[in-house]
Order: structure tokens, then sequence, then C-alpha cells
């Protein structure tokens, strides 16, 4: 039988969604192979029902399956899914000593977001020495937050095709954050326009009363836009003109020299990528 996981069962676990796990699970313990009759009998599963998930499964690269024998190994997919990961625990780790240094460079705490379904999800965070006079900033390692309405949200929006922002506007709205927050499709396009040119975006309290940041990209290896930095402050204390005087300077700079530990060899311009 497959190994399961310490963590408590849910009440509304899906079925399917636990088979899955369970025959990835048990085709992972097989490097040689298993066919539908093994998983079925160890499982407890009807030979039917193994067959229609290892079918889906194929067509998706999660499983393939040896055009002789039969048997079924784990596929490619995974390999991709593990690598990515990897790539994001060693994108905390390249980039931290940057963010440390810009966080002394400007005072104000500084983000690491990256790009999850449609959402950005906080990754690491550095807190400045000096208070928020008062204000609580919600961002927070793991907590996610939508894309249109925050500066690290907006930069990687920048970098999306526009039939992916189409899908994005259909599944999750443009919902105000505050009164500024951009709500307009139409305006919000033509805004990351402008934001993708010039290589960063500023939050002018969209996704918070009283907080302003600026953020800018992060490229890979590859030119691809992986995530995004930024730093946030109480808006009485990080003032337009220190956004453009200080913050601009100092967030794009972190954000290349990242991106170049990453392995870009582009040149940033206006930290926008050039291959």
């Amino acid at each position: 039988m497959a190994a399961k996981s310490s963590n408590p069962k849910p009440g509304n676990l899906i079925q399917t969604i636990e088979r899955v796990s369970l025959i990835l699970d048990m085709v992972g313990q097989h490097p040689q192979g298993t066919t539908i009759k093994d998983l079925s009998g160890g499982l407890g599963l009807p030979k039917g029902t193994i067959h229609r998930i290892l079918s889906s499964l194929s067509y998706f690269g999660y499983v393939r399956q040896d055009p002789e024998t039969k048997s079924y190994s784990l596929g490619l997919k995974l390999m991709e899914l593990g690598a990515l990961l990897g790539s994001q625990l060693d994108l905390r780790k390249v980039a931290e000593p940057v963010l440390r240094d810009l966080v002394e460079n400007t005072g104000e705490a500084a983000h690491m977001v990256i790009l999850d379904r449609n959402e950005i999800v906080y990754i690491d965070k550095i807190e400045a020495r000096q208070t928020t006079g008062g204000l609580v900033m919600s961002s927070r390692v793991g907590a996610r937050n939508p894309a249109h309405s925050c500066a690290v949200g907006k930069v990687l929006l920048s970098h999306l095709s526009d039939e992916a922002m189409e899908s994005l506007i259909r599944e999750k709205g443009l919902s105000p954050r505050t009164a500024n927050t951009i709500t307009d499709p139409r305006l919000l396009k033509s805004h990351l326009e402008a934001v993708r040119r010039q290589g960063y975006a500023i939050d002018e309290e969209e996704n918070e009363r009283g907080i302003r940041c600026l953020a800018a990209p992060i490229f890979d290896g590859r030119g691809r836009p992986v995530a995004a930095i930024s730093v946030s402050g109480p808006a009485v204390r990080v003032t337009k003109k220190i956004i453009q005087d200080v913050f601009k300077k100092e967030v794009m700079k972190a954000a290349a020299e990242i991106s170049r530990r990453l392995g870009f060899k582009g040149r940033i311009e206006n930290g926008s990528e050039r291959v």
C-alpha cells in the first residue's frame, strides 16, 4: 500500500484526488514499472477505475506507459514540477542576502512573490527595523493576494500574454481592494503596458490603504520573469519623491542582481529584459 501523508485527513477530501495520489505514490514505488493488475490488488480498487485514472494521468504526462510491457512509470511532468519547486526554493536562498541589503539601503520592508494560479504568493519577507507608524501590513510568507492590486503582481502581469490576461480577468475579476485599485480591464491593460516598458510598478495605496510600494521583476537563466521583489512602507514616510529618488534605483538594482545570480545573461534596461 502506498505511503500516506502524516497530515490529518480533511473531511471534505475528494475521492478522485485521493485515488490519484495513491496511484502516483504506488507507481513511484516501482521504478521498473507496475501494471493495472498490481495497482488494483495493492490499492483495492477496481481495474476499470485504475485504468481510467491512468489514462488521464498519461494524457497530461504524469505517468507514462511502456508500449511493450504495458506497465506504468512516473512521467516527466512530475520532474518538471519538481524542478519548478526546486527553483523556487533556490530562489529564496539566492535572493535573501540581496533583499537584506535592499532593506538596509531603503529602511523599509522587502517582499518577494511568485505568480501562482493567477494570484501572487509571498515567498519571502524581510521586515525593516523601523516601525510602520501604527500600520500593519497584511503581507506574510505563504499569503496570497490578487495580482492586479499590488506592485509585485502588476509587474508579473505585465509579462503575461493577452490571452492569459483575459483568462485571469474572467477567472478572478478585478475587485477593488481600496478606492485606488484599478478595476477597469482597459485601464489595467494600458497601465500594464507602461509597467512593462518602464520595468517597474508602483502601488499607490491600491492594495492597502496607507501603504505605498515599488516592485521590479526577476528573470531566470532562460529570461523568464519568475518572481518579483518590492519595497513597501507607510505612505506618510514612503512619499512619491522617495519612490522616484530612492526606491526605483534600489529595487531595480536588487532585482537585476538576483536575476544575474539566477543565471540571467541578458541586459536589464529600465527593469525589462534584453537578451
